[in-house]
């Protein structure tokens, strides 16, 4: 295992590490809309995670992608994310071997947070939380910390990425 890069911009450091592929388990977790009629086997109502763990020389790594890596047992990669427990978290990655990268959108991530603070910004100068009700007050909250965790994950996928083309 090399640690290549490291960045300490955001709070939580991002790191890129590179290493061989080995002990390869790829999972599939799909969660199923409870409002989906029984009768509709649509995939529209599935939200499917793929899930990657396997050693990077020695290192534990876990991936969550909305699709699945493109990995093998003795693919040469570089990872790029952060250390959560004894597991590193992939935000990113290229394999070097079958000549590929991929990430998920930080841009969407971006405009989502844009929306959600959008929908704060218009709900603290609503007259209900002017008046100071107490519901108006909690979804204000609630949108103001989904727009700062959105960004701040769009961040740290832009900063895996800016490791990675170093």
């Amino acid at each position: 295992m090399s640690v290549d890069k490291t960045s300490r911009f955001l709070p939580m450091p991002v790191t890129a590490i590179s290493g061989t592929v080995s002990n390869l388990h790829n999972e599939l977790l799909e969660y199923v809309n409870p409002e989906k009629p029984t009768h509709d086997h649509s995939s529209v109502y599935y939200q499917r995670f793929f899930i990657s763990q396997f050693t990077l020389d020695g290192q534990t790594i876990e991936a969550k992608f909305s699709t699945p890596m493109t990995i093998q047992d003795g693919d040469v990669m570089t990872v790029s994310g952060y250390a959560k427990g004894n597991t590193f978290q992939v935000l990113a990655y290229t394999n070097q071997t079958q000549n590929i990268s991929h990430h998920e959108n930080w841009i969407v991530l971006c405009i989502g947070a844009l929306f959600f603070l959008a929908v704060a910004i218009g709900l603290l100068n609503s007259e209900l939380v002017i008046e100071g009700a107490l519901v108006p007050k909690l979804f204000l909250f609630g949108f103001t910390l989904v727009a700062i965790y959105m960004g701040y994950r769009a961040l740290l996928i832009r900063e895996a990425l800016k490791l990675l083309q170093q």
